[in-house]
């Protein structure tokens, strides 16, 4: 998949001298689409259909925007719909950089999955880079106004991130991989339960008789780690392993080397770990790294469990926690695509309600964590390597 650069176009009702500066225009500009929408408490798209198609719309609806219309004194920017109708059907989607350290590929995976479901409907992602969250707000906001693209997808979300508030006070439709600690009503949302994920991998090695269960954990702060983390501590707690182990939580960067460290710390305390379950991939193989360099055997001497069961989890024979990236992409895109329609149903039903979906992900036992031969727990497959 290909980054493109996008040279701003006029906006529907914006000055042209306006361009990326501007993604939210001044009253002293010309009355825009949103604002009439605003006005009526209606979606953009029904304005749009009270213009186009004003048999889609219910009579009510239609009076209240056609008021609104000449109240502000709305007039449509024939050019920008011309060149908006002319533009290719595209949804927005910030890529993020990849670290050096890092053995996953999950935004990767991800975005052709993403790519997958649109262009089996006709849409393509236009992927683009932004320093921070703000900017990346204020882009998908631009592109979305200049009829660059239809709607946007997030990743990467935060507890307290800004972005989905920010873009539905902006009108603009969006859908998220992950969800913030609060609000998460307001908007629509796919994410996977990380919780359960290590909680799974923690009733494996339990199962496999370890009592002594580390965690290899990011820094507090984000969505995605804090779960993983909470679903280490659960489990134990469920299995009352707690007391034992609390100096067996540890925290560091997403890093081999940091995985690396952070196994040598555990190894080197007093009643180490005969187990430890990492956040992810990385973490895990930083770990590996640690029990070779050590002499000692992953399963055999100590079991490592890695989250993201990537290809470098396959070749080094490690037991990960696998994600449905695929059927997160498929949904987050049907979903941003149902919100670039905004029309009411055939019988005049509002839109249908926002997307919120946790999909359970999976864990992959491979020789990294198998007990001794003959003795793999019931219900839990052991597959091979040669996956």
């Amino acid at each position: 998949m290909n980054d493109k650069i996008v040279a701003p176009s006029v906006g529907e009702g914006e000055n042209v001298t306006a361009g990326f500066r501007d993604a939210h225009p001044s009253p002293a500009q010309s009355v825009t689409i949103s604002d009439v929408a605003e006005a009526a408490g209606v979606s953009r798209q029904t304005v749009s259909n009270v213009l186009n198609a004003p048999d889609r719309v219910r009579a009510e609806t239609r009076e209240r925007v056609t008021r609104a219309i000449a109240d502000l004194g709305y007039h449509p920017n024939h050019m920008a719909r011309s060149l908006r109708a002319s533009s290719p059907r595209m949804i927005g989607c910030r890529i993020l950089p990849v670290h050096a350290e890092t053995v996953a590929a999950i935004q990767d995976r991800f975005l052709h999955a993403l790519a997958e479901a649109g262009q089996e409907c006709g849409h393509h992602v236009l992927l683009f880079t932004a320093a921070d969250a703000a900017a990346e707000s204020e882009w998908c906001t631009v592109l979305w106004r200049t009829g660059a693209v239809s709607g946007v997808v997030l990743y990467d979300i935060t507890p307290d991130d800004p972005r989905p508030e920010r873009l539905t006070a902006a009108g603009v439709p969006f859908t998220a991989f992950g969800r913030t600690a609060a609000d998460t009503e307001r908007y629509s949302w796919a994410d996977v339960d990380n919780a359960a994920g290590t909680a799974s991998a923690v009733d494996h090695l339990v199962a496999a008789g370890h009592r002594r269960i580390g965690f290899l954990g990011w820094p507090e702060g984000s969505s995605v780690g804090d779960a993983r983390a909470h679903g280490w501590l659960m489990a134990m707690d469920r299995h009352g392993l707690l007391a034992g182990s609390h100096r067996l939580d540890i925290r560091g960067d997403d890093t081999t080397t940091s995985g690396t460290r952070l196994m040598k710390e555990l190894l080197d305390r007093p009643g180490p770990p005969t187990a430890v379950v990492a956040a992810t991939d990385t973490l895990a193989v930083g770990a590996l790294h640690t029990v070779r360099d050590r002499g000692l055997e992953p399963g055999r001497d100590v079991a490592v469990v890695g989250f993201d069961d990537s290809p470098a989890a396959a070749a080094l024979g490690l037991s990960s926690v696998r994600q449905p990236i695929e059927e997160v992409g498929r949904l987050v895109m049907a979903e941003v695509l149902r919100l670039t329609d905004r029309t009411l149903g055939p019988n005049g039903e509002p839109p249908a309600e926002p997307l919120h979906r946790l999909l359970a992900p999976e864990l992959v036992v491979r020789a990294s964590s198998a007990p001794p031969q003959g003795l793999i727990p019931a219900g839990v497959e052991a597959r091979s390597l040669s996956r």
